[in-house]
């Protein structure tokens, strides 16, 4: 019940305490770990953050729209603007491919974050 520790991001409860490394919520139950600054502390964390094309950040599951229009090596047509793409999975990939996903029409493939933006 002090003034400088967050309330939970869970229920929104001000009457949060410390328990060793973590933050507890009585309200909820819920325990976390207590983020020193928003923006730098993500790397800090091992956590990566991936944006789309106008800044939206993107997690596993998320819907999105392709915002311009794609070649796609060994069909006759790309992939259209417009396209939406559900339950995409964010991955490590190569050359600046991090979303993993599956197109209807096309499969399974990989995209880079900067072609797409959030549903």
């Amino acid at each position: 019940m002090s003034d400088n520790l967050p309330p939970c991001p869970k229920c929104s409860g001000e009457y949060t305490y410390a328990m060793n490394d973590l933050v507890v919520c009585p309200e909820c139950g819920h325990e976390w770990v207590p983020a020193e600054s928003t923006e730098g502390d993500a790397g800090a964390t091992g956590e990566r953050v991936v944006k789309d094309a106008v800044g939206n950040v993107l997690r596993d599951g998320d819907s999105v729209t392709v915002v311009k229009a794609l070649k796609v090596k060994g069909s006759p047509s790309g992939i259209k603007a417009g396209t939406k793409v559900r339950n995409i999975r964010l991955i490590d990939g190569v050359d600046g491919h991090d979303i993993d996903c599956r197109i209807e029409g096309f499969g399974a493939m990989q995209l880079k974050s900067s072609v797409v933006k959030k549903a």
